[in-house]
């Protein structure tokens, strides 16, 4: 494969538990033959996942990175920019281990971000029905919730703050290191939206390129062990403790104050997302979410299992 603009190109993969899935998204994003630099960083789990990630990275000629344990999903990311960037990538693309990007789209994202640095550009991520998962986003400041671009018409309101999904991006190098990569102190959820702001405060720009299409499946890492719509207890910890993670590093008194005080109604839309049925059982629904919401407030930061 000779392509001059994919042998620039850094494709990062943090893998936890699921190598399976990974193979199977990656192979489908990358090919064979990829000219550029593949990384899979395994967040540990097993000895016997870390082996089969070894080995599937030999397989495919991709790179794996081994941690010592869970760095999460920033760190994750951070660990396999920084190779990429060791290895003279100078456009990196983040791709979720169950989300598959076509090798035109991830080239055409590439691209873009080559030509003008300041962007941040994203697919339109769909799941596999065809639905929207995710595209251009707004953090609406005011309810401390967010909300997909295209259902809001009449355009953004005022206030409001550009976001796109970390399931699936490109970002130039020069962008990257300006702002530092991912914050890690969020562990998991909410570090996309936090460096979209950190793009637009450096005077970039996050977008979303409706010609390009990212399929995923959300239920491969983080639904529960039923085939339902309920999601993990890690799920529902995190996402909880993430929004007050963002209140806490960059909203002034006011706002910080209203989101605390409307965390119980969002973090109710949130267990919602795993369906009513799930909430009968508290201990993987209601007790995550409050917990989420205590260390949040507290300002607890890193890996914590709930």
């Amino acid at each position: 494969m000779n392509d001059d603009i994919l042998a620039t190109v850094g494709v990062i993969v943090v893998n936890y538990g699921s190598h399976e899935l990974v193979e199977d998204n990656l192979t489908q994003t990358v090919g064979d033959a990829f000219p550029g630099y593949v990384a899979v960083v395994d967040s540990w789990s097993s000895s016997e996942e870390r082996r089969d990630v070894e080995a599937m990275c030999e397989l495919h000629g991709w790179h794996a990175i081994s941690p010592p344990g869970n760095p999460g999903f920033g760190g994750g990311c951070n660990l396999g920019a920084s190779a990429a960037l060791g290895a003279g990538a100078t456009a990196l693309v983040f791709v979720n281990p169950d989300a598959y990007l076509p090798l035109d789209d991830l080239r055409a994202l590439a691209q873009s971000v080559l030509q003008d640095p300041a962007q941040v550009r994203a697919p339109v991520v769909v799941r596999p029905d065809g639905s929207h998962f995710a595209s251009l986003a707004d953090l609406l400041i005011e309810r401390g919730q967010t909300r997909a671009r295209f259902r809001s018409p009449a355009g953004p309101p005022p206030g409001s703050r550009p976001w796109v999904s970390g399931a699936c991006f490109a970002i130039a190098a020069s962008m990257w290191t300006t702002i530092g990569g991912f914050d890690e102190d969020y562990f998991l959820y909410w570090e996309d939206v936090d460096l979209s702001r950190r793009v637009v405060m450096a005077g970039g720009e996050p977008r979303v390129d409706p010609s390009c299409q990212a399929v995923h499946d959300e239920g491969g890492t983080h639904r529960g062990t039923t085939p339902s719509r309920a999601k993990s207890p890690v799920y529902y910890y995190y996402n909880v403790r993430g929004r007050l993670t963002y209140a806490r590093k960059h909203l002034g008194r006011r706002d910080r104050r209203r989101w605390v005080l409307t965390t119980p109604v969002v973090a109710y839309r949130v267990l919602l997302e795993g369906g009513r049925r799930q909430l009968i059982h508290p201990r993987r629904t209601w007790w995550p979410a409050l917990r989420g919401a205590i260390d949040g407030f507290r300002g607890r930061t890193g890996p914590r299992y709930p």
